[in-house]
């Protein structure tokens, strides 16, 4: 396969608002309305990630169905937290077995990787549950884009937080770790919540308990794009982490770029976490294992790029800013403990905040 070049797409965002009246209808129904946001949050040649929240305007349901057609011959190749199906340029998203049940103005989410031809405009109606949306269509909020260099900054501390105040807590990566990214939730729930504040630019997503729930899950990107374009330096100055927790590079494997290549974006992005806090604790994670229906190469692209990680952490670790390699793979099961081959689902989360525990604990000291 040719090696892609990637580029990321400024996102694109439509909000769609509905408040139809209609006959009472059983518990599955949306009675009264539904507003949908529909991101593009990265793109390359002949692809792109995107991102879709739902909110239910109507009575509660118990499960969910979303329809929507595409306008210039898209096509849906991946999907995360539900299941597709696609006849010509009409979808159907349905919800998965965990995030059916929406209240009124509750909110579900699922992304996904599509191909694209010529042109990739946003889908300019969505139904849910046989509801249109078509309310006023509301712009999104303008956006400043991401500088190409490190803002002007006074030098950030050199030494670890003061004493009793909470460690400020990263975790970065893409839909594994966001959307909903539940083994976040668990492995906050595994330490001390007085002395952790997880931090993010993203909110938390419903995982059935309260919890510290900021993060940097981004479905669909690219940890290329995401270095290259410097959206990590963004995500940086406004949380100021002590400690990030990085599982990134699936969709960089998904895309057939060679592990030198993830690994360039990786030292980038190390850079950009210094020139944040000099001080900086990074944990990597040999990410979890691929089994996806079709990208059959995908699983032996992954080993190849965890083979790497040791040594290429090894030669970027410092006293001052360590970086340690955390083995999300071994004893990770696609078939038990994911979905879809890719994203993990109960089983899959418990494992993946067991594996980041000990590491965590150890840096919080």
């Amino acid at each position: 396969m040719s090696r892609l070049r990637s580029t990321v797409l400024a996102a694109t965002t439509a909000v769609l608002a509905g408040s139809l009246t209609v006959a009472a209808v059983g518990p599955a129904s949306a009675a009264a309305g539904c507003q949908v946001r529909y991101a593009v949050s990265s793109s390359w040649p002949g692809g792109f990630g995107a991102a879709v929240d739902i909110t239910n305007l109507g009575d509660p349901v118990s499960s969910w169905t979303l329809t929507f057609s595409f306008g210039a011959g898209q096509t849906i190749t991946q999907l995360w937290n539900g299941s597709a199906t696609q006849t010509g340029s009409a979808v159907t998203v349905r919800n998965a077995g965990w995030n059916g049940a929406l209240a009124t103005n509750g909110t579900a989410s699922f992304g996904f990787n599509g191909s694209w031809t010529g042109s990739n405009p946003v889908p300019t109606s969505f139904a849910l549950n046989g509801t249109t949306c078509n309310g006023p269509t509301t712009p999104p909020p303008t956006t400043t884009p991401p500088p190409t260099t490190p803002p002007p900054t006074t030098p950030p501390p050199t030494t670890p937080p003061p004493a009793g105040s909470p460690v400020k807590i990263m975790a970065l990566g893409d839909s594994i770790t966001g959307s909903p990214g539940c083994w976040r939730a668990l492995l906050w729930q595994k330490l001390p919540a007085s002395r952790v504040d997880f931090v993010g630019t993203l909110p938390g997503q419903g995982c059935g308990f309260a919890y510290d729930g900021e993060n940097e899950g981004h479905g669909g990107f690219l940890a290329t794009n995401v270095a290259n374009q410097d959206h990590l330096v963004g995500w940086l100055a406004p949380t100021d982490p002590d400690i990030v927790l990085m599982h990134f590079g699936t969709n960089d494997v998904w895309n057939n770029l060679p592990p030198s290549t993830i690994l360039a974006a990786f030292t980038r992005m190390v850079g950009q976490m210094r020139a944040s806090n000099p001080a900086m604790k990074i944990l990597v994670a040999q990410i979890i294992p691929m089994n996806a229906s079709n990208c059959a190469e995908c699983a032996q692209r992954v080993v190849d790029l965890n083979a790497a990680i040791p040594a290429w952490a090894a030669g970027l670790s410092t006293a001052a800013s360590p970086i340690t390699v955390v083995d999300q793979f071994s004893g990770f099961v696609p078939a038990t403990d994911t979905y879809d081959g890719v994203h993990p689902n109960d089983a899959g989360n418990v494992k993946i905040a067991n594996r980041w525990y000990p590491a965590l604990a150890a840096a919080l000291g």
